[in-house]
């Protein structure tokens, strides 16, 4: 590598990290003025946790935290892109995947509230060109993902166009509505185009109207394109750049203090009823599964939602007993699911253990180039540093498998199960992945060997039955 170009990255490198640091100092000492004795040792702990987590690789973002409505943490941590030039701040944009799909659901509410529409009324009264099936749907199915209705994959409609092609021409429901739950994007779709219709203007506007501009998110913009000010990209830890998603329309990006003035403002019933937005947090049709405005546990009056788009992810949690917000968004897939509860932990003087480094990413590389190699590695690392690695979830090498199976690479991705049921030999989950790389592999005998065993440590919902039947089958035609 050229030495002056590598001069110019370090340097680079070193005063988007001195900015970034000078803006996180301002804000910890805005903070610390007005932060009681407690409120000061949660600070320091979160602190740490943070700062340990950036460390190891597990965390590329901003985060914020409040209690009693008000802000006691907020600090960046990392890059808004690959290139590492230029680093995170409290103003940066991110995509923050399906907790965008809140905004639709409060505009339905908000024309509810209006008397502009009812939750009861069928969709097919509002003229979509929809097939028959649109008589049996009301809006109701559709904002507890209980209608039913053709699925929209995420990669095939590249606009709203190709959108209403799939559900124009989808004659048939996938389960009678209100009988079943089934989280998808199609949902979301006829939400955003029945407040079109009738609002009489296109979703953005009505939402920049009724929701931005009320609340004053002044740093909220529907997808930005890149090079706009203050966007984020998302890149994974090999610093390879995301592709960008062609979707459906809609999708409101944040930066982090405008997110907060909206959980702050749905808390405080400044948009909608207090009677509206419980109708959006408790799912009539599936309890478990949570409704428009993500996961809500009454007993603990917990909110939790999170959202996922390529490596963009965020979440954040909603403790109305304790009054405590906790967000964290990113745009390297990091831990942000285990940090928020991790946290909370902490802000509740519960137990809570700082995550490990990844032993998935640690021999992922060297896994992909020469699988043995990567296995000596991970054997190296447990031997050494075993306190410093997560070798205690199953997941780290499941993941690695079968990311080397999709490679096509099945010898490889057997190796890795191997190693996996050898690691954690009871885990019928591990056992039931070594039998999808062995049938891959046309390795039948082994395959069933491995289901039964999937189906001796507690079963896969079925999974495993399935494949041994296949398999016999394959083996009576041969």
């Amino acid at each position: 590598m050229n030495i002056k170009f590598l001069l110019v990255a370090v340097i680079l490198f070193t005063n988007a990290l001195s900015a970034q640091k000078l803006n996180n100092l301002k804000e910890a000492e805005k903070i610390h003025q007005n932060s009681t004795k407690q409120e000061l040792a949660n600070i320091n702990q979160i602190d740490s946790l943070m700062a340990t987590c950036y460390e190891r690789g597990l965390f590329n973002g901003n985060v914020l935290i409040a209690k009693n409505d008000k802000i006691i943490y907020q600090k960046s941590f990392g890059f808004t892109d690959e290139t590492k030039q230029t680093a995170l701040s409290n103003n940066s944009i991110f995509n923050i995947g399906s907790i965008a799909k809140e905004f639709n659901a409060v505009s339905i509410m908000i024309l509810a509230e209006r008397g502009l529409l009812n939750l009861d009324d069928k969709i097919s009264k509002f003229n979509l060109g929809l097939p028959k099936w649109s008589e049996k749907i009301t809006i109701r199915h559709l904002i507890n993902y209980a209608s039913g209705i053709p699925r929209i994959d995420p990669l095939v409609p590249k606009n709203d166009e190709e959108a209403w092609k799939i559900l124009r021409n989808g004659d048939s429901l996938l389960f009678e509505p209100g009988t079943a739950y089934r989280y998808d994007n199609s949902n979301v779709f006829l939400q955003r185009r029945i407040i079109e219709k009738v609002s009489g203007i296109p979703y953005e506007e009505f939402v920049t109207k009724n929701i931005i501009k009320p609340l004053k998110m002044t740093n909220s913009v529907f997808e930005p394109k890149i090079g706009y000010k203050n966007r984020t990209s998302c890149y994974d830890f090999d610093n390879l750049k995301c592709p960008e998603l062609e979707f459906i329309s809609g999708w409101l990006w944040v930066d982090i203090n405008d997110l907060y003035k909206w959980i702050k403002a749905m808390n405080n019933n400044r948009l909608i009823s207090k009677e509206s937005f419980y109708t959006l947090l408790q799912n009539p049709y599936a309890i478990d599964e949570g409704g428009s405005l993500g996961r809500y546990f009454e007993k603990d009056e917990l909110q939790r939602h999170n959202g996922v788009s390529y490596k963009f992810e965020s979440i954040f949690l909603n403790d109305f007993k304790n009054k405590i917000t906790i967000i964290l968004l990113s745009n390297n897939l990091n831990r942000v699911w285990d940090l928020g509860h991790i946290i909370h932990n902490l802000m509740l003087g519960k137990e809570y253990e700082i995550p490990k480094k990844s032993i998935y990413r640690a021999i992922r590389k060297e896994a992909l180039n020469d699988v043995d190699k990567g296995i000596e590695t991970y054997y190296f690392l447990k031997k050494n540093s075993e306190k410093e690695y997560s070798f205690a979830n199953p997941s780290e090498l499941n993941t690695l498998g079968y990311e080397l199976l999709r490679a096509g690479k099945n010898i490889e991705s057997i190796e890795i199960f191997k190693l996996a049921t050898k690691e954690f030999s009871t885990n019928a989950n591990l056992f039931d992945s070594l039998g999808e790389a062995y049938y891959a592999n046309k390795q039948y005998d082994l395959a069933l060997n491995s289901y039964e065993k999937a189906i001796k440590f507690g079963g896969t919902n079925g999974n495993a039955e399935k494949m041994i039947d296949k398999i016999k089958k394959i083996e009576e035609n041969n």
